[in-house]
């Protein structure tokens, strides 16, 4: 049976991967050098299963108190699940946070710095850490600006201690993504920082090609979101 004739997440996944081995095969890249998240915010259980049962192991959620209620479930009955929350952070839910997630990617004020810090410290959990870079200097974004970065990196790794092991990026909509990658991995290079999540399902083959070693797929494994 071929990708075309699976149906459903489980073959939509299939397609998605195979653009990314496409996308890491014209940039150059070995595929295995771009993890892909599937991101799973507001689908449940019964959506995820069969997107585990076809191997993927790595998923994406926005908030701390959906996460919490369906992924310990999951995880209990799948090996290897790592959970990165890729959504903004509030500091009163930072200790849920560091206890639930492998990675999170919207470190952008020191505020959750701090609380981040502090839980690392109590817990001993030491998830993968990204900042975010507000490249189109959105007021209605979170994330850090772009000229504040350097500072902002410097002020986690020597005023809180952290290890920041990336950028994370979410272009403007209606702007071409390709400067705004193209910015990030400028501000990561010069900070020595090695991890880009950059790139969503409407251009992560554009994002691989500026050295995304991150992308976040939802939509276009899941579907399309039930409106609010």
């Amino acid at each position: 049976m071929n990708d075309t004739q699976i149906t459903g997440p489980s073959g939509s996944l299939a397609r998605v991967q195979a653009e990314i081995t496409a996308a890491c095969r014209e940039a150059g890249r070995e595929p295995s050098s771009v993890t892909l998240i599937a991101v799973s915010k507001t689908f449940t259980a019964e959506v995820i299963e069969p997107v585990i049962a076809a191997g993927q192991r790595v998923f994406g959620e926005n908030r701390v108190q959906e996460a919490k209620a369906k992924w310990p479930a999951l995880r209990d009955a799948h090996a290897g699940i790592e959970l990165h929350l890729i959504g903004p952070l509030q500091s009163n839910k930072a200790k849920e946070a560091v206890g639930l997630f492998d990675a999170i990617h919207a470190v952008d004020r020191p505020s959750i710095a701090e609380a981040l810090a502090k839980e690392i410290a109590r817990q001993g959990r030491h998830p993968t850490l990204f900042v975010e870079v507000n490249t189109g200097e959105e007021p209605q974004k979170a994330g850090v600006l772009p000229q504040d970065a350097d500072a902002f990196l410097a002020a986690c790794r020597e005023r809180y201690g952290l290890t920041i092991s990336g950028l994370m990026c979410i272009p403007p909509f209606e702007e071409a993504p390709a400067p705004h990658f193209a910015l990030t991995a400028k501000i990561a290079a010069r900070n020595g920082l090695k991890l880009l999540s950059m790139g969503m399902s409407a251009d992560f083959a554009s994002a691989v090609t500026f050295d995304a070693t991150h992308v976040r797929v939802g939509s276009a494994i899941f579907g399309s979101r039930a409106k609010a």
